[in-house]
């Protein structure tokens, strides 16, 4: 979807419509949710602290979160994807993988799928979705932002090369500012001479990491389109606009991935044993830090626990500023194959009885409409 908050709020209001809007807190330690395109113009973008973007663009209209209308219109929009096939990947509320493959026979080629979808998201919505079609996951989601918005931009199997060689090497997902840099030291500015860069010299620049840039760089991709529900793990993760420099900063991010990611275990009715903290630098190094709990859970202070312990040991120990922070729930069970302990614990069921009005407030209202302080960017006491 197309600035997709922003967007919504422009849909609502016509009185904003073709002005800079901004979608997030509006004191002092506010953050930015989203920014319309007249806004980004003067360089406003999503995570800006508030104050910095009114001073980048100081006529923009600052508009309070509506978590409820956005979950109400991302609810119509994965509506639409389903009609099309069941092969559907969300990535957040506004975006998501299609795999077309198999709707093909029977509603006709890919582009006509691609087009009569963004068709009816204007017409049941209102609002603009830009498609990316292209024979793998890296090309579609490029594809996708190559000319935003309202867009539909094809990547055939054969001019695979011709449309990634002249790109800027940053197009390519995980390679920031400082991976950029580095590579420029090489003389390396687009994908057309990372493509060249040898192996060895991959891996000396992004470590680990390098053989994946080196496939990226050639379009390769083999990564499945893999629906919600058949997910042998659930996570979310952010990358920042700026590292983040403090561990009070980046837990407070790491609370709120893991409520997110608690409410989507208990939705699928599942839980899940292994906790995984994923941790990326400015440099593009990567760690992954994980703890196997006694029993399943799907119970946000249990997980919560899990990761804050597997963080703060890393970073009492080895904290340097952070790009990107996630969390992954692993060791998938349905919640009925999972074995109840001799004996009721009542804390565990106190928390089951939180978890399960926040749901119900959340269903409500929408799932940004109840979370923790510590979680909220206009908090003072935050962390």
């Amino acid at each position: 979807m197309d600035a997709f908050f922003a967007s919504v709020e422009q849909l609502d209001n016509p009185d904003l419509r073709g002005k800079p809007v901004l979608v997030g807190g509006t004191s002092k330690r506010g953050v930015i949710s989203a920014a319309s395109y007249e806004a980004r113009a003067f360089g406003c973008r999503s995570a800006m602290p508030t104050a910095v973007a009114k001073r980048l663009c100081p006529h923009a209209i600052v508009v309070k979160t509506r978590g409820r209308r956005y979950r109400e219109l991302s609810d119509q929009v994965f509506a639409i994807f389903d009609d099309f096939t069941p092969l559907v990947q969300p990535l957040s509320i506004d975006e998501a993988f299609l795999d077309v493959t198999g709707s093909e026979r029977l509603l006709g080629p890919a582009l006509g799928i691609a087009t009569t979808i963004r068709a009816r998201i204007k017409a049941e919505t209102g609002l603009t979705a830009s498609v990316g079609l292209a024979p793998n996951k890296f090309l579609a989601k490029l594809a996708s932002d190559l000319k935003k918005p309202d867009a539909l931009v094809v990547i055939d199997p054969d001019r695979i090369q011709e449309t990634l060689d002249p790109l800027p090497v940053t197009v390519i997902f995980g390679i920031g500012k400082a991976a950029a840099q580095r590579l420029e030291r090489l003389g390396v500015r687009t994908i057309a001479q990372l493509r060249q860069l040898e192996p060895r010299t991959l891996k000396a620049t992004f470590g680990s990491w390098g053989e994946r840039v080196g496939q990226l760089a050639r379009g390769e991709d083999d990564r499945p389109v893999v629906p919600d529900h058949a997910a042998k793990s659930v996570g979310h993760e952010t990358t920042f606009g700026e590292n983040l420099t403090t561990p009070d900063e980046v837990r407070a991010v790491l609370l709120q991935l893991t409520e997110d990611t608690a409410w989507r275990l208990r939705k699928k009715d599942r839980r899940a044993r292994t906790i995984t903290c994923k941790i990326r630098f400015g440099d593009f190094e990567t760690i992954t830090r994980a703890t196997t709990l006694d029993t399943a859970t799907n119970t946000t202070a249990e997980l919560w626990a899990a990761a804050a312990e597997v963080f703060d040991a890393w970073a009492a120990k080895s904290f340097q500023p952070v790009r990107l922070i996630g969390i992954q729930a692993s060791a998938l069970t349905e919640t009925a194959e999972t074995q109840p302990g001799l004996f009721p614990d009542p804390a565990h069921e106190r928390q089951q009885a939180l978890d399960k009005a926040s749901d119900a407030v959340a269903a409500k209202f929408g799932k940004g409409s109840i979370r923790r302080a510590r979680t909220l960017p206009d908090d003072p006491d935050r962390g």
